[in-house]
Order: C-alpha cells, then structure tokens, then sequence
C-alpha cells in the first residue's frame, strides 16, 4: 500500500498443558513457552509497530512469590526491548527468573494506535490487580469499539470512577466488574455452605463460571474485537466479535494451546498444517481452565459474517495459502478493465507493481493477462491457417506480456522523511525506479497497488518518479475498490476528507452545481443521531449517487496528477463484484459499500460526516 494505513492490532495467546519440567526434558529449555510467544509476535511484527506488551501468569508461585507479570514498551523495537529486559532481569533476580520460566500462561500484544493516543498508558496488556488471585485480570486484544460513551455512562452507573477515556479502558473495567460479581456470586454460594477461610477461595477459583462472565460483559460491546484475558486463578478466554469482523486463529494439541490474529504464524512457528489450525467462530469464546482443560462456548448469538476483507487485501500476511490465492485472484479480477485501459495494445505496454504488498496481486494480473495473450494466440494461428510462415507463426508465439519491476522503495529513507520537517518536498525520493525499463514516449505503463486511500503518496512521489521514464500513459491499478467511507473497527480511516474517493466525489458536485447535495447530506445525518442506534441508517451514500464509478475514477486521476506530469494519468479501481468473487468469506466491505456492520457504525459515519462539514462549513 502506497499510503500507510495503521491497523489495531495484533494477540498471540499460549497455555501450556504440561509441567515446566516436559519442556526442559523434551525441548531442552524451561522457557518453550516464552520463546513461542516471542516467535509469535515477532512473526506479526506487520501488525503493530507503535508497542508491545507481554503479560505471564505462574501457576505454582507460593504465596509472597509474584505470579504475575508484565514488561511494555513503546516503538519498532518493542518487542525486542521487552524479551532482552526480561532475559536481563531473569539474570539479576532469581525469583523474577522463577516467575517468568515457571510460567503457564501467556500473553502478548503489538499495538498500532488507529485514536490518535499513544505511550505507555496505552499499552496492551492492561492490568487489574487485586490480592485475590480470582480478582486479577490481564487483558490485550484487537479491537475498536464504537459505543465507549455508553460503556462509560454504563460504568458511572454502577459507582464506578474510571481514571482515562477510552475503549480499551471501558472494556477491562467491564470485564473486571463482572469478575468481581462472579466471584461476589461464588462466595456467596460456598460461603452459605459453609465453607471458609482458604478453602472458600480454592472452591471460588475452580468454579469461576468464566463463560456466564463474558455472557454477561460481551453483550455491551458494540465493534470489531478479538479479546483474550487471563484471570489471577489460572483461568483465561478468547472471544470474538458476533459478526467476525477481527481475526482469530488458534492450534491444540496434548502439550500446548497457541491463539494469534494470523493463522501462517501458528503454521510457521508450531511447524503445522494449515488443516490443524482452525478459527474462532463468530460470537464463540474459548474458555480454559486452569486445569488444563478447555471449551468453546457461544457468548453471543452470531450475527451475518462481515469479516474485514482489508485483512485480505493488505494487512494479514501473504503466506497465508488462502490470502495469497485470494490476492492474486483480485488481480486477475482487473484484467478486462486494464487492458481496456491500454487499448488492448500489450506489445507497448509495461506491467508492474507498486512495493512490495501489491506484488502478489500483480501475480494475479499477469495470470489474467497471458490468459488473454493465449487466446489471442490461438485466434491469429487459427485465422492464418496453413498460410502461416515459419517467421509469421514465430513472431505470433514470441509475443510475451511485459513485466518489470519499475518501482523499488527506499524504507530507510522513509524513515529519515518522517522525521524531517520538509516530508512533502522530499516525498518525491520515498521510491526509486529502474531506468531503461520504458521505451519513452512508446510503452504505456500499467502499476497496480493493493488500495488507494487517500492518495498522498502517488501525488506526492509516485506518479511524479514514474513520468521520469516519459511513458505515454500511466495507469494505476488499486486492487481494492475505492474507499468510501470511515472505519471505526481498527483501521486508522476516520476522516471523510481523507478519501480521495470522496473528495473527488465533492468536487464533482461543486463542478456541476450540485453543492447542495453536501447540506443535505448534512442535515440527514444530524436526523440520524437523534433516531436510535438500530435505525440509523448511511445518508452519505447520496454523495455519491449522482456519479458512477468511472467518473469519480476520472476526478481521482485528475486530482493525482502532479502539475508537470507529461504522461496522461488513468486510474482502474477494482470492482464490488470483482471483490466478492475473490474473497467469498470475508464480506465486511463497509469502507468501500457504506454499510456497516453493527449499529455504531452508521452513528460514527454520520458524525464523521458531520465532522467534516463543520470544520469546512465556509466552503458550502
């Protein structure tokens, strides 16, 4: 993707199933577990670079020994500062050593911030300590919720002071006050049957009804999560979302149980089969004792499946067999479009792609497009018949779809431009391209990039370093269809003029005179607000209703094209069909149709909608 888009978040989950003594026998180390968490969350380092957490739980810590523990950090090396702080530590401090090699639970987070907040107050995993074990609750998990006013009044409610204003805040303290009332419940319970004292705990923490507690708790949430929790008792739960919007993947055999957002990374570091790694079902929570054994329980009846198709298009990692077949059929979806683009003409055309998480759809278009060169081919041999000359036939069989590899990215430069004041003027250096590769005022080029969000990066670098190679006409190619409207469940898509779908939608209302389908979209939105939430519907729709999709297309490639660009710029978005033909099981495509999965999503389109035209009031 050629605009960084941030994405929240990613979990990795582990229960060992046998004692520390197995590992060091078998695996020759005391630290199997913690090492697995450290594969895990280095493999999906892609999900979160802003911070990482760690969080473990020792299950045979005597009392005064410290059975849980917690180290953060903050930036892209998070997660190597965490595991070489706790290895140091280990060092120094035998009992640190005990707590975290003894362990039997554990947990980890990679945080991106799609709200703007950040440091260390914001880290996952999220702590509520207590000195009843049953009370103890660590939490981390990769959601958004779109309802944390509700929650909050929810917990002003109930007496409750909450020190920070946030969702993941709301949630923990959700969570926590219903473990509370359970083991409020519990005690109560053996309490009346006489039992006291230690004993009265011990029978609490096994009979901890943690599935009855998310029963409770869940039903409050409305967004995109996936939430995992370890309780002080050696209790935990994974549970996800009614509608699938986040991912969740988990493993099990007689040793271990591993849960992460990716499923390759549990392939990858458990050396296992894709069929053995299976998915946490919408609404389902599994639940695990601290016995070892564990379930699956349907928290919350499951809604229509709208797992995020951006998860397919760009932020899941291409390794998984199922992604990357998906990818390169997006790809193929463009192919009649694209070569519509170009006149049908690929002896004087150049495909490529934009680095590098395009590349594999770029597979996908190539697929599609010897498909087309096959048939045309076969067609030409056909018509020559026996007229056809050695050289004639050799000329028909040398044709080739032209690929090169055009654009490369200069990552470390990135890095340097982001610090710098002067990012715009300096933007244009973010790519380098392969000189030589264009026969100039001749070939056309063809570029395909997994999504066009806002379209910064092509204005600002992209298009300006491609023209350099003076092809006749440049066409960009998004693999996703154009992005429409905000994200509220973990993507960082929440202003409407960040869009250039939308601000292209604009200026074609402004060219035709129509500004006052803006104010009426405007007024319909503050109507919405005052309906309740479950019959609220999308109004900014009618943005975009008086255009069709290759006008908007035309606005956007307009509107991208940097002043002194000689070569004619064109642009070729994917299409709704051509999206749920490659991705048939994950259908949440509310950035790109406007409708949203739950009913917080179409209050928080309206109030982004509402948002903008405040800030812009001036202009309508």
């Amino acid at each position: 993707m050629s605009d960084l888009l941030k994405h929240e978040c990613g979990i990795a989950m582990i229960r060992l199933l046998k004692p520390t003594e197995f590992y060091t026998q078998k695996y020759g180390t005391a630290q199997y577990g913690l090492n697995k968490l450290y594969l895990l969350m280095e493999k999906q380092h892609n999900r979160g670079q802003e911070a990482a957490g760690v969080g473990v739980i020792n299950l045979c810590a005597k009392p005064g020994e410290e059975y849980i523990m917690r180290e953060r950090a903050l930036g892209a090396n998070a997660i190597k500062e965490i595991f070489e702080r706790v290895v140091t530590q280990q060092q120094q401090s035998e009992g640190y050593a005990n707590a975290w090699s003894g362990a039997s639970l554990f947990l980890g987070h990679l945080r991106y911030s799609t709200t703007g907040k950040s440091g260390m107050a914001y880290a996952h995993p999220f702590l509520r300590r207590n000195n009843w074990p049953a009370r103890n609750l660590i939490m981390a998990g990769n959601f958004n919720l779109t309802n944390a006013d509700e929650l909050f009044q929810q917990l002003v409610a109930t007496g409750q002071h909450p020190r920070y204003y946030g969702d993941t805040f709301f949630l923990l303290e959700s969570l926590g006050h219903h473990l509370d009332r359970e083991v409020q419940f519990q005690y109560d319970k053996y309490k009346a049957k006489g039992l006291l004292g230690a004993e009265l705990h011990r029978q609490i923490e096994q009979k901890l009804d943690v599935s009855n507690l998310l029963q409770r708790t869940c039903p409050q949430w409305d967004g995109g999560y996936v939430v995992c929790g370890m309780i002080g008792n050696g209790d935990a739960f994974v549970v996800r979302d009614p509608a699938g919007i986040r991912p969740c993947f988990y493993y099990t055999d007689d040793e271990i149980v591993v849960v992460a957002s990716e499923r390759p990374v549990i392939q990858t570091v458990m050396n296992v089969t894709v069929e053995q790694v299976e998915e946490l079902q919408p609404g389902q929570a599994m639940v695990l004792k601290r016995s070892g054994m564990f379930d699956f329980e349907q928290v919350l009846p499951p809604a229509e499946r709208r797992a995020c198709s951006f998860e397919r298009i760009y932020f899941s990692r291409g390794s998984d067999s199922d992604i990357y077949r998906e990818r390169k059929k997006l790809g193929e979806q463009l192919t009649e479009n694209v070569l519509q683009m170009v006149d049908y003409d690929v002896d004087n055309t150049v495909f490529s792609f934009i680095p590098n998480t395009a590349e594999v759809a770029f597979y996908g278009l190539l697929d599609g497009l010897n498909c087309y060169l096959n048939e045309q081919k076969k067609r030409m041999i056909r018509e020559g018949g026996k007229q056809l000359s050695s050289s004639m036939l050799d000329r028909i069989l040398s044709q080739r779809i032209r690929s090169e590899k055009v654009a490369l990215k200069d990552i470390k430069l990135r890095t340097f431009i982001e610090q710098d004041a002067s990012r715009n003027d300096m933007a244009t250096h973010v790519y380098d391209i392969t000189y030589g590769t264009i026969r100039p005022h001749t070939d056309n080029l063809v570029v395909i990039d997994d999504s066009i969000v806002r379209g910064t990066t092509l204005r600002q670098s992209i298009i300006k370093i491609l023209d350099r190679l003076d092809p006749k006409k440049i066409v960009v190619v998004s693999s996703s269809p154009q992005v429409r409207y905000p994200d509220c469940y973990g993507i960082d898509m929440a202003r409407m003029d960040e869009f250039i779908a939308f601000r292209a939608a604009v200026a074609l209302l402004q060219a035709s005179s129509r500004d006052s389908v803006v104010q009426e979209v405007y007024r319909q939105c503050k109507e919405q607000l005052l309906l309740p939430k479950g019959e609220m519907v999308n109004p900014v729709k009618n943005i975009y209703a008086p255009f069709s999709d290759v006008e908007i297309s035309r606005k956007i490639a307009e509107m991208l094209t940097p002043p002194g660009v000689n070569a004619q710029v064109e642009l070729v978005y994917q299409t709704s069909d051509g999206l749920r033909k490659a991705c048939p099981n994950h259908t949440g495509d509310w950035y790109f149709s406007g409708n949203y999965p739950t009913p917080g999503g179409y209050k928080f389109v309206c109030e982004a909608f509402i948002r903008y035209v405040e800030e812009k009031r001036e202009k309508f």
